[in-house]
């Protein structure tokens, strides 16, 4: 008995070392590869290379007074031929913007340096010293040990960012050219009601003319979470720009929504998922509806797309996206471990405390345990988008490649070194929803 009570003191200390891992400050490249690059608030070195046409080039005379970021590359490098699509795309949606680049080669060879210029498509300018990378001036002044890196200088000729990750450098200029995100203020509030009382939405609309008639967007949140947050509202917001409704809505027991926590399970929040459509199908203005989820609101949203395609005999959505979606609730469950919280998923008890004095119901493991998730959301098969970092701790992005093999009209995004939540850049996760939900409403 002594024995039993030890092994789970210590289950649960390891469960809470999880939890911290999984929800912490977590470590990333430039932890190992960017400690010896030129720090921010430093003024940039000075230098001189030449072009691949041999043509001399300064760095102070072509970059006075312009935000510039200077890219370390080599053609020889797989991780920059990795990263090259990337760093163009960058390029061409910030140089728009005032942004100026700049290609500092580790090449010796020219004419292997200019095939992959061409191959790449690399149309900012290009300057080299041709040495080996480890006897290059660049490389010791900007304290460059590892390529690709990245070092922007802004317009007073200081460092304002040194990093090994595209989507730090993708979110730095983002925030600089368009600012950084501010809770959303639009929107109509509306009560609708659900499976357990009323619930709480916002309602964001363009402005349309007598008769006039747009797509609308239902957001689904996850386990714990609230309509509110840049997750949903960036996108939100650039739907609206384009034409494009959206209703972001609190789930039974969660944020302003009536209900208590303890009493949510997925069956009836997908409950409450189909009384936001049908609200919204209501509508005189709304033509065509798709949805979206995030975590548990992502299985939420799947599953709701297959019940309610099969009832209709065709796609009920024009639409579906699907953020990090959580289908690891139902393993998670018969685990007896939800949210780094261990538990008898057998006697569970009426409810099992989770972190923030969350309690999790026991009808909430009862029927998670049986939930057909995979095999209700393939009743859906409409055109559909699955979003996941390959570095979410929580939810492993092979539940959300899973989708994509059932959805055969369906795109699968990767997101390289992102967490559960898409903290590392949610504005680029954002974007690619917003665009992936434009492309098929409009």
């Amino acid at each position: 008995m002594r024995y039993l009570r030890i092994l789970a003191i210590c289950l649960l200390a390891i469960a809470a070392v999880e939890m911290k891992a999984q929800f912490g400050p977590q470590k990333d490249m430039d932890d190992r590869y960017a400690t010896e690059l030129i720090k921010p608030g430093t003024v940039a070195p000075d230098f001189k290379m030449r072009t691949p046409d041999g043509k001399k080039f300064q760095f102070s005379k072509w970059a006075k007074g312009k935000t510039v970021v200077l890219d370390f590359w080599a053609s020889w490098c797989p991780d920059c031929r990795k990263d090259a699509p990337e760093i163009v795309r960058l390029y061409n949606t910030y140089h728009q913007q005032g942004v100026e680049f700049l290609g500092i080669s580790m090449d010796t060879d020219v004419e292997a340096w200019k095939n992959a210029i061409s191959k790449y498509g690399i149309e900012y300018p290009q300057v080299s010293e041709l040495k080996k990378f480890k006897e290059t001036d660049i490389a010791k002044a900007y304290g460059v040990k590892w390529i690709p890196s990245m070092v922007v200088i802004d317009s007073d000729g200081k460092v304002a960012l040194s990093t090994v990750l595209p989507y730090k450098l993708d979110k730095y200029l983002k925030e600089k050219t368009t600012g950084a995100y501010t809770p959303s203020q639009k929107g109509e509030r509306v009560s609708i009601d659900g499976h357990h009382g009323k619930l709480q939405a916002i309602i964001q609309k363009p402005d349309l003319k007598t008769g006039q008639k747009c797509p609308m967007v239902v957001f689904c949140h996850g386990f714990g979470g609230k309509k509110e947050g840049p997750l949903f509202e960036l996108i939100c917001d650039t739907l609206q720009a384009h034409g494009i409704a959206s209703i972001r809505f609190d789930f039974n027991g969660h944020g302003e929504s009536e209900g208590e926590f303890k009493d949510m399970t997925v069956p009836n929040e997908i409950e409450d998922a189909r009384k936001v459509v049908e609200y919204v199908r209501d509508m005189s203005f709304v033509s065509d509806v798709a949805i979206v989820g995030h975590s548990q609101g992502g299985v939420v949203a799947a599953m709701t797309a297959g019940k309610m395609s099969e009832e209709e005999g065709q796609p009920a959505f024009k639409a579906v996206a699907l953020m990090a979606p959580a289908a690891v609730l139902r393993e998670d469950a018969i685990r007896g471990n939800t949210m780094g919280r261990m538990y008898d998923p057998f006697n569970p008890g009426e409810y099992v405390e989770l972190y923030g004095g969350l309690k999790l119901g026991a009808e909430y493991i009862r029927t998670a345990f049986s939930l057909p998730i995979y095999e209700t959301a393939a009743l859906y098969q409409g055109p559909a988008l699955v979003i996941h970092g390959n570095a979410d701790r929580v939810v492993p992005y092979t539940y959300g490649e899973r989708f994509h093999k059932i959805w055969p009209d369906s795109e699968f995004v990767i997101q390289e070194y992102y967490d559960h939540s898409f903290t590392q850049n949610v504005y680029r996760t954002t974007d690619i929803v917003a665009r992936f939900l434009i492309k098929q409403l409009k």
